[in-house]
């Protein structure tokens, strides 16, 4: 039987955001945006429900007079995104059989 999938990963843009931070420590908002090829506005959008859903923590700064938002994945994102490329694996591994 295959395992469910978490429906807030499922979006492609909040998996590629979750997948830029969990090789690194912290990510300002523009270079998630040039890596995802996401608009400014869609991108604000699905960070912020990752942010509700406790996945992420997002600090809103300012460099000199310019704002800048960090984006930090949480232990709980962590788990979540493990969970996720687990059970993704388990839907392979089973139509492989």
């Amino acid at each position: 039987m295959f395992r469910p999938l978490d429906p807030l990963l499922h979006s492609e843009l909040r998996l590629a955001v979750m997948s830029i931070l969990i090789g690194i420590d912290e990510a300002d908002f523009p270079y998630i945006k040039e890596k995802t090829g996401s608009t400014a506005g869609n991108l604000s959008v699905q960070i912020d429900k990752l942010q509700k859903a406790g996945y992420i923590d997002v600090e809103k700064t300012f460099r000199g007079r310019r704002p800048s938002t960090i984006c930090r994945m949480t232990k709980k994102g962590r788990d979540a995104f493990s969970e996720y490329v687990e059970a993704l694996g388990s839907y392979i591994k089973d139509v492989a059989k």
